[in-house]
């Protein structure tokens, strides 16, 4: 559990890079990359928490 935790940390970070090198270059590959990081990140948690949620019931 604790793995997941910092893939999902690291994915973040990883998109936050994405967008800092949007915001220096003004080229929309890196907003597009880090879009699409950002919501399977999302999605990612989102299944996570789900299967917590799921384990407690």
């Amino acid at each position: 559990m604790g793995m997941f935790r910092v893939a999902v940390f690291l994915l973040l970070f990883t998109s936050a890079g994405f967008f800092a090198a949007y915001a220096l270059t003004s080229q929309d590959r890196y907003k597009r990359v880090g879009l699409k990081l950002l919501i399977w990140t999302l999605v990612a948690a989102f299944v996570f928490f789900a299967i917590l949620i799921l384990d407690r019931m």
